[in-house]
């Protein structure tokens, strides 16, 4: 379980991505909920890079995948922590346009800091 990076023995699990959590739900209350339905290998959080505050969704991997569908099946829908979980098999990588992808903190909107600018004269 862990809100760092995920640990590097996940192959041959599968992956289930859990989506719209609160940011107060923990790794260990999604591995209490989802282990109802099999053997849980990892609870993944991922975190903001700058805020270090949950990002609203979790990967929950399992060691079979039949028990990974049993799970998709109950828990989509559900609600935890009083949000309605959506629930769906996880596709690894990102999109090519994500923001996740740049460097650096984000940028600044224009017209916020005055640099940049040309004075008109």
């Amino acid at each position: 379980m862990s809100y760092g990076r995920p640990p590097p023995d996940v192959e041959g699990m599968t992956s289930l991505k859990v989506d719209n959590l609160t940011y107060r739900t923990s790794p260990d209350t999604l591995r209490r909920v989802f282990e109802k339905y099999g053997r849980v290998g990892d609870v993944y959080i991922p975190r903001d890079r700058y805020t270090k505050e949950s990002r609203g969704f979790a990967f929950v991997r399992f060691h079979d995948k039949r028990d990974a569908e049993d799970a998709m099946d109950a828990m989509d829908g559900a609600v935890l922590d009083g949000r309605e979980l959506r629930v769906q098999m996880a596709r690894y990588g990102r999109p090519p346009d994500s923001h996740h992808s740049r460097r650096g903190p984000p940028p600044r909107r224009y017209g916020s800091s005055g640099y940049g600018r040309r004075s008109r004269r």
